[in-house]
């Protein structure tokens, strides 16, 4: 990682002082550093105190192989600390003072421990100046290639925890925002009171939240069932014992499941009791049991995504008909309308990305000119229906 940051806690106790990073500077140093080399050294000395404060604070919100995990990238980042100490020596300073970025990551770190903070410190991580660094050590810019990648994986873990409810949840938000958004232009545009428009909106949230919810009910539901179909029983297990030996099918039920000739074989071999044992376990998938139900499993539960769903929609929804509900009419309330939902599209898609490891700004600004976008449409036939039935 390479934010701009360092948090100062003269509380928190001090960790030992770890080797420096393995491996010489590219080029060789200088007798006397430059100013710039100086300010840049003690720029990257305070972002690795600050990453690795920040992996420290995420391991008190996580145990066993995580908690591992995160303390020894917190040690890794000390190596790097390590080195830029020992170009500085007596000119390290004063410690610099984390940016605000820095100081918000380390607070939701150390409060919250979320998705969103490993999210963002993969980008961080990703965007390593120390390949192009003549002062880093090549060992130091393998590192934080390594780093991000451990980061990537922790933070999908914690992606895959939210994805079947988390996935309703967005889309429901932003079908919310953006269909009740159109709806409201529309009718509005095509010249109906406003008390009219209002009547419109509240329908459109319930219609579309009950719809939301149902749908996203059915979706999950009729999913889950077709994993379950797809499932190998254990029927092998039970009718193995009573087959003919020389006649039977129980070979194409194992090449059907996918299983080499040869395996499928053995396998045979072992449910008609040809071989008392696993002679050769390389040939073998193991006797059928149930699967353990994973409980991070993406699909989600279908009452929790139609929850989600609906929730989320009437969240959404009901924000482009909170100035009619507070009285506003006209143009004035289409446009607190537009930048009330303009606003949340934004949070929704830069939420996305912060979860997706990608820019939040980015999908924070295609939601929106996607939701804007197909609100001016509606808006445009509108006028367009409002002329013709005047």
């Amino acid at each position: 990682m390479s934010q701009h940051a360092e948090f100062n806690r003269p509380s928190a106790p001090q960790a030992p002082q770890p080797s420096p990073a393995r491996g010489p500077a590219r080029h060789a140093q200088q007798a006397q550093p430059s100013p710039s080399d100086v300010k840049r050294w003690r720029q990257y000395l305070a972002d690795e105190r600050a990453e690795a404060a920040v992996y420290r604070d995420l391991a008190q919100n996580r145990q066993g192989e995580e908690r591992d995990i995160l303390l020894a990238l917190a040690e890794a980042e000390g190596r790097h600390e390590a080195h830029w100490l020992g170009l500085l020596g007596d000119r390290a300073g004063k410690p610099r003072r984390a940016s605000l970025r820095s100081r918000m990551l380390g607070f939701l770190a150390r409060h919250f421990g979320s998705v969103f903070v490993l999210a963002l410190a993969q980008r961080a991580e990703g965007r390593s100046p120390y390949a192009k660094d003549p002062n880093a050590t090549d060992a130091m810019a393998a590192d934080e290639q390594i780093h991000e990648e451990v980061v990537r994986g922790l933070a999908t873990r914690g992606r895959n925890r939210l994805a079947g409810t988390f996935r309703a949840a967005v889309f429901g938000a932003n079908d919310g925002l953006v269909s009740n958004l159109s709806l409201v232009m529309g009718m509005a545009a095509s010249g109906v009171a406003s008390s009219v428009v209002l009547l419109s909106g509240i329908a459109g949230l319930l219609a579309g939240a009950m719809s939301m919810g149902a749908g996203e009910f059915i979706s999950v539901r009729s999913q889950r069932e077709l994993l379950a179909a797809t499932r190998p029983t254990q029927v092998t297990l039970v009718a193995a014992p009573k087959l003919d030996l020389e006649h039977n099918e129980l070979l194409l039920v194992y090449l059907a499941r996918g299983m080499t000739q040869e395996a499928a074989e053995h396998r045979v071999a072992e449910r008609m009791g040809l071989l008392p044992c696993d002679c050769d376990p390389s040939l073998s998938l193991q006797p059928e049991l149930p699967d353990v139900e994973d409980q991070h499993e993406a699909v989600g539960t279908a009452w929790g995504a139609a929850l989600s769903s609906f929730c989320f929609f009437a969240s959404g929804a009901i924000v482009p008909i909170l100035p009619f509900l507070f009285g506003l009419t006209g143009i004035a309330a289409l446009v607190a309308a537009g930048i009330l939902v303009g606003l949340a599209l934004l949070v929704t898609g830069a939420t996305v990305g912060l979860l997706s490891g990608t820019s939040p700004l980015t999908r924070g600004l295609r939601q929106l000119a996607i939701g804007l976008g197909a609100a001016a449409v509606t808006y445009l036939l509108g006028l367009a229906f409002g002329t013709v039935v005047a």
